[in-house]
């Protein structure tokens, strides 16, 4: 208990520079305390005290606006940044090193029984109001773009940005080790709109050469 205890304090001193001293992060870190009432929860789940688990996740939606389902896998090392807003579902599974910003969801898209949550891979990076509705796994390694909507498998080493999501990287750069080099930086992402522009504007001017090609030899 307190070597899982000492790995989730860890996450926070290796993620977030804010953070000044063991003092501050065990009393002001809302994703902290979340992570830790749902280690409590989930044993009760685990167990069958459905009941007693749904409330104590209930008062930890409460104290630190983060709602963790009791049913839900959380591996080691998760750092929730902020946390405001954000939503794990049921049959959600994360595995180690994972870093959800605020405003994140992970849930589900209808009224199906079973596995309806996703599968959060080792070494993620979910920006700030991503969604990810469904029933598939996102790869090791792999970046949600901040609102970006995904609704589909991710490969590891992948960078994922729109809505829907489309994986507009992968393989293109090493993430990291599973732990040491976890690429935090989610605002370093490719915009693939701006990228279609560019393309467009070079077959514009591709088309307008070859044109002023022609009039000059019928000239």
């Amino acid at each position: 208990m307190f070597g899982r205890l000492r790995k989730e304090i860890n996450a926070v001193f290796e993620r977030d520079p804010a953070a000044k001293s063991l003092l501050e992060v065990i009393l002001n870190y809302p994703g902290l305390h979340a992570i830790l009432i749902h280690r409590f929860a989930h044993a009760l789940y685990r167990r069958r005290w459905y009941v007693l688990a749904r409330f104590i996740s209930q008062v930890s939606r409460f104290l630190t606006g983060i709602e963790i389902h009791p049913g839900a896998k959380i591996g080691e090392g998760l750092f929730i940044d902020h946390g405001a807003g954000v939503v794990i579902g049921e049959t959600a599974e994360i595995g180690n090193n994972v870093t959800i910003y605020q405003g994140v969801t992970l849930g589900g898209t209808g009224k199906e029984k079973g596995k309806r949550h996703p599968t959060i891979g080792n070494n993620v990076v979910i920006s700030a109001g991503a969604k990810i509705l469904g029933s598939f796994e996102v790869g090791d390694n792999s970046k949600i773009g901040a609102g970006s909507v995904v609704l589909k498998s991710v490969p590891a080493n992948s960078t994922v940005v729109g809505v829907p999501g489309k994986v507009v990287v992968r393989d293109g750069q090493r993430v990291g080790d599973a732990r040491s080099e976890i690429d935090l930086r989610h605002d370093q992402l490719p915009d693939p709109v701006a990228e279609m522009f560019s393309v467009m504007q070079e077959r514009i001017n591709a088309l307008e050469a070859r044109v002023k090609e022609l009039e000059n030899k019928r000239g």
